[in-house]
């Protein structure tokens, strides 16, 4: 992969979605924070430049084709983003409040900090829950609406939000706002990692909300770094037209 430490990360990441399981090793933000430089990722973070361009490099230039997401069509990466990772986030928010809400009451007694996770975990339900049904019943099907629009050629009718400037800008804060929710919940527990003591109940949250963050931060480049951005541009094209 050809890349410099002048590149964004999050450019590197759309470029090669590979690219993100190198960032995620180095502990580097490749979704919300990604629109800083390589340089200064590595700066921020106290890594080495040199070992992190080489194992960017070490990546194929090809990657999977199905993988592609910065070539797609942006109708098609909306229907995506909703059945690919709203699906998971739904079915996951259950699994682990139940999760959450077990661990705290055997063990929250002797391990206060558990209670705490327990009821970040209940405010990120909430905050996605309310998030994502936002996103499909205003921005995304405005966002396909676009795509209708320029494909046809037919008149722009005005939105009731104006531009799509918008309601993306409040999407984003949201993204942040969960994004750091999470970050909270990693630092309490340790970055997931269960004490030698713990039930498998309490091993099984650890590793479903590790999972969960991983998710989360390629749901939320694809939205922030690709489809945004794109669906900006789009709305910007028709109405220049």
């Amino acid at each position: 992969m050809n890349v410099n430490q002048e590149l964004k990360v999050s450019d590197v990441v759309s470029e090669n979605i590979q690219a993100a399981h190198i960032f995620k090793k180095y502990g580097i933000d490749f979704c919300c924070g990604g629109g800083v430089s390589i340089e200064k990722a590595c700066e921020k973070q106290k890594i080495d430049l040199g070992l992190l361009l080489q194992d960017l490099r070490s990546i194929s230039d090809f990657g999977l084709p199905s993988q592609n997401f910065n070539r797609w069509e942006l109708d098609f990466l909306v229907d995506y983003i909703v059945n690919t990772h709203h699906s998971y986030v739904v079915e996951s928010l259950g699994l682990i409040d139940e999760y959450a809400a077990k661990v705290a009451k055997v063990h929250g007694t002797g391990h206060p900090v558990l209670f705490e996770i327990a009821l970040l975990c209940k405010q990120v339900a909430g905050d996605l829950t309310s998030h994502m049904r936002k996103e499909e019943m205003i921005l995304f099907p405005y966002i396909k609406y676009l795509v209708t629009v320029k494909n046809q050629h037919v008149e722009l009718n005005e939105s009731n939000f104006g531009s799509v400037f918008n309601p993306i800008q409040m999407m984003q804060e949201e993204h942040e706002f969960v994004g750091n929710l999470l970050k909270e919940i990693n630092v309490l527990s340790n970055k997931y990692t269960p004490p030698d003591w713990a039930c498998n109940t309490f091993r099984a949250l650890y590793a479903k909300l590790d999972e969960f963050e991983q998710d989360l931060h390629l749901h939320i480049h694809l939205e922030n770094n690709i489809l945004f951005p794109k669906a900006i541009a789009l709305e910007s094209m028709i109405k220049l037209s």
